[in-house]
């Protein structure tokens, strides 16, 4: 199983210029690469693979020579991440691969750190090829023999490496001594089937009144100003501190249900699908609940203990006896006429899910 860590990076004033130089030029030769593709298609109806580009990177190197500056593998990483747009396109996962503007490219990863033996050679840094030895700050320890990658990303107020490491998880138990059914949401974040339930925090929300004043501002600076350089950096500190917000809040709750229950169900939810609704999307993207079922999977595959979804229809819908009963999204309360039970309906939908998964794991 592969998880990654996130450890912030403190680059000196140079090494921090030379990252800033490894993103421009990564940038140019995505958006040249995919020039060629759009090119070679439009006027002669053929495909250029990843194969084919990373075949012609030395004779590109030679002709433009500041492309030394940045390592091989990394640039190689650059023409995969445009094959693997492409792909994801044709799959229908995503749309039509965009040119990058300097705004969209913010990370160059390393794919084989381990062929550079001395990356983790000095306590409390780290080395970058082509940038040198980095100071980072290590918050936990991690397995430095099977690291796999790294990813270097550049966020509103500094630098953060990805970390991605194998290790070895626990086999999944056979018992459910503690099982719990988990029903997200928007009124609350989620119910769950012991009868609790987990508020939804709406950071977003919450920073809306000083996104929109930050952006008006933004919106009357000069375009290629300094000031409006100021300006768009306190936008893009608000946008990060509700991300670190919301993903702070989803590993302590997904921790703590997975520490206190073997079996953990949930719906399998196409939130892709859901957030079409204009008139939700904004709430569905802000409450996060694909990433907390996410976090929910691997932290319990690491403990050996089993998530299990089950099939969003009808749960709803559906009282625990079975009975089916129709309710719209305005009733808040469960009412059976099969078997009178009166609950919370996130609650009773929780309680289904559960029941489902006991069925599934059965």
């Amino acid at each position: 199983m592969q998880i990654t860590y996130q450890f912030r990076l403190y680059p000196t004033p140079e090494q921090e210029e030379r990252m800033i130089r490894t993103l421009n030029l990564c940038r140019k030769l995505y958006n040249r690469a995919k020039e060629q593709r759009d090119t070679v298609y439009n006027q002669e109806g053929k495909t250029v693979t990843y194969a084919m580009q990373q075949k012609e990177l030395p004779a590109f190197k030679k002709e433009f020579p500041e492309y030394q500056e940045v390592h091989s593998q990394v640039l190689q990483d650059c023409l995969r991440r445009l094959d693997d747009a492409y792909h994801r396109f044709f799959r229908g996962d995503a749309g039509f691969p965009h040119y990058k503007s300097a705004d969209r490219y913010r990370s160059f990863t390393y794919p084989q750190p381990g062929a550079v033996d001395k990356t983790f050679a000095r306590d409390g840094y780290v080395y970058l090829s082509k940038i040198g030895f980095v100071r980072m700050r290590t918050h936990r320890p991690f397995d430095r023999s099977n690291v796999t990658q790294i990813n270097v990303k550049r966020h509103a107020d500094g630098w953060v490496m990805g970390i991605s490491v194998n290790i070895e998880t626990t086999g999944v138990g056979q018992t459910a001594e503690t099982a719990v059914g988990i029903d997200v949401g928007l009124h609350t974040f989620a119910a769950l089937s012991d009868e609790t339930k987990v508020d939804n925090p709406r950071y977003l929300r919450k920073s809306e009144k000083r996104l929109r004043r930050a952006q008006r501002r933004l919106s009357r600076k000069a375009r290629g100003s300094r000031n409006r350089q100021k300006a768009n950096q306190k936008v893009a500190n608000i946008h990060q501190k509700v991300a670190r917000q919301r993903k702070d809040f989803l590993h302590k709750q997904s921790h703590r249900i997975v520490q206190g229950h073997d079996l953990i169900a949930v719906e399998q939810l196409k939130v892709k699908n859901m957030i079409r609704n204009r008139r939700l999307s904004k709430s569905i993207s802000d409450a996060g609940w694909r990433r907390f079922i996410t976090y929910l999977s691997y932290k319990a595959a690491r403990q050996g203990k089993r998530l299990v979804e089950v099939p969003a229809h009808g749960t709803s819908q559906t009282c625990i006896c079975g009975a089916d009963v129709p309710e719209t999204l305005a009733i808040r309360l469960h009412e059976c006429e099969a078997c009178g039970l009166v609950q919370d309906r996130d609650i009773v939908s929780a309680q289904v899910i559960l029941q489902r998964a006991l069925e599934i794991v059965a």
